[in-house]
């Protein structure tokens, strides 16, 4: 797969990093750094762009601002892609009625495109978190989202010691967060895993915004940063699940059941 990544900013450049450092050998990764100073409404966007701008299959628009969004459909046309990912770590970078009329010229040019929203909630056939996942079909965007994308790990627990002996991660967040977090958690108990993996994403520093702003109809007021915490808590807890103690209850008389009893 050959990708071309248009790069505005350290968001963009540590992806770009962590793809180049984890793709499968058969993959090309290039990048082409977006322009400084743009205007406010872009009229000739290739006035702006590099001379050469390589040949791809898929491109990730790693835009940091929506003056360097409105350049996502020439760069699209003169790299001849067939397929487009515009993360949103940060809905400031592209508005929604930005990416309505981004996803409306890419169509318009024969170019799928998805918006994850976070970049960490991609997977082979949806974006998004929880209710507003949405459904894409599109073999390109498939074969990268198998291996960069929503954290899917598979978790080794001792049964006597009820602690993670390994961490095996089978897709990760595609700026490196889930490989950070994998490796922090060999050694700890089941029931102090969660929701401590997702302080450890947070720590990588996950750069996703910390503007409230509404997810869907369970989240009306949560930042993005959250859900990049809440995506990899979510896969440990079902593989820690069995090996985790049940809650407890006290109930009148001071006697303690348990969830099994």
């Amino acid at each position: 797969m050959r990708i071309l990544a248009m790069v505005q900013g350290q968001y963009g450049k540590r992806i770009v990093e962590n793809i180049r450092k984890r793709a499968p050998s058969d993959w090309t990764v290039e990048s082409i750094q977006a322009p400084r100073a743009l205007p406010l409404i872009v009229d000739d966007a290739e006035e702006f762009l590099p001379r050469h701008i390589p040949q791809a299959d898929l491109l990730l628009a790693l835009v940091e601002s929506p003056q360097v969004a409105q350049l996502i459909p020439a760069i699209a046309r003169l790299s001849q892609t067939k397929a487009a990912i515009v993360p949103i770590d940060n809905s400031a970078w592209v508005p929604q009625g930005l990416r309505h009329q981004l996803q409306r010229e890419l169509a318009e040019m024969g170019v799928d495109s998805v918006f994850p929203k976070t970049f960490c909630t991609l997977t082979e056939d949806t974006f998004g978190y929880r209710g507003s996942a949405e459904p894409y079909s599109n073999a390109i965007i498939a074969a990268f989202a198998r291996h960069f994308g929503r954290p899917r790990l598979r978790v080794t627990v001792n049964p006597a010691t009820r602690k993670i002996e390994a961490v095996v991660v089978e897709r990760g967040a595609p700026c490196g967060s889930t490989h950070f977090t994998a490796e922090r958690l060999v050694g700890l108990s089941v029931d102090e895993v969660l929701p401590r993996a997702g302080l450890i994403c947070h720590h990588y520093p996950c750069l996703a915004s910390m503007e409230r702003e509404r997810i869907d109809d369970r989240l009306p007021d949560e930042t993005l940063m959250h859900v990049s915490g809440y995506v990899i808590n979510e896969e440990l807890e079902e593989q820690v699940k069995p090996f985790r103690k049940p809650p407890t209850y006290v109930t009148p008389g001071d006697r303690v059941d348990t969830a099994d009893k």
